[in-house]
């Protein structure tokens, strides 16, 4: 599988890593076998956070023993059981700990600031939190995942290493408003929600679904390459990791043999610039201002 330079970091990371949101009630094995494959498969970056409900544990217990294989990322943020309020700086601390415990390492590659609002960034308190755990060796990297204007700022405080944002076929709102400047400060970026979670292949969705703003906004955007069922995710994905800036894409799955399918959509790299651009160009012709990035 391809791998792009991290940033300014040392890590190559692969283009497809694997997100932890969606495992967090599966049981250990079923992610065993899930993480086991993702990794074989190539995959070398795994992302998660303090909230995902088990998903913590369930990676730590499944790739314990193959820390050196993978780089790890997780996100603190919200309490998610503490009892302390989100953005609280001793419950900070205490969840990048507890994440250690659960994760079974001494460290992790990533701690990102889990959609923190500009106003909390502004105060800096929450930012130095992730500067102490960096020089106490809890993370080797210290970053900021979220959307919209809270990210433009933190992009410009100049103090993250990385970014995780929202980039998708459905989510354009960062490629014009953020990753220019993510990449004139030669951040890592990785896209979440890279497939728009795959919206377009349901009849209907109920306005309390987590997908239901991208099913919305697809239902008017008409990419002709959707009609095709076979390639859809495939051109969806690598619309997404050919975007200027992103380095890789993080994919929720709870199903073990997708992997090695998601590599090789991949296979055909890049999307080609004209087919990128009427995709581009699609967006700017419909988006309404109020289709800001979705965390």
């Amino acid at each position: 599988m391809e791998k792009r330079k991290y940033g300014n970091t040392d890590m190559e990371v692969s283009v497809l890593g694997f997100g932890g949101s969606e495992i967090g009630s599966s049981d250990q094995k079923t992610v065993d076998r899930l993480l086991g494959s993702a990794v074989d498969a190539g995959l070398n970056l795994i992302d998660t956070a303090e909230c995902y409900g088990d998903s913590e544990e369930l990676i730590g217990k499944a790739l314990g023993s193959r820390r050196s294989d993978y780089y790890l990322f997780t996100k603190c943020g919200h309490s998610a059981g503490l009892e302390y309020p989100d953005w609280d700086l001793a419950m900070l601390e205490k969840s990048i700990d507890r994440s250690l415990k659960r994760l079974q390492t001494d460290y992790v590659d990533m701690i990102h600031l889990h959609s923190c609002r500009e106003e909390v960034l502004r105060d800096g308190a929450v930012i130095e939190v992730l500067q102490r755990a960096k020089e106490a060796g809890k993370t080797r990297y210290i970053g900021y995942s979220g959307d919209r204007k809270d990210a433009l700022y933190a992009v410009q405080t100049g103090v993250f290493d990385s970014l995780q944002i929202s980039v998708n076929i459905a989510d354009q709102e960062a490629i014009d408003l953020t990753l220019g400047e993510a990449v004139k400060r030669n951040m890592g970026v990785t896209a979440k929600r890279p497939i728009a979670n795959a919206a377009w292949m349901f009849e209907s969705v109920d306005e309390s679904d987590y997908s239901f703003i991208y099913w919305k906004r697809l239902r008017e955007l008409t990419y002709r390459f959707l009609a095709d069922p076979q390639n859809a995710v495939g051109t969806a994905l690598r619309f997404t990791l050919s975007t200027p800036g992103v380095h890789t894409a993080i994919v929720g799955t709870t199903k073990p043999e997708r992997w090695q399918q998601n590599a090789a959509l991949l296979s055909g790299g890049a999307l080609p610039a004209e087919q990128y651009e009427e995709i581009r160009s699609l967006w700017r012709s419909i988006a309404g201002a109020d289709w800001v990035g979705q965390t």
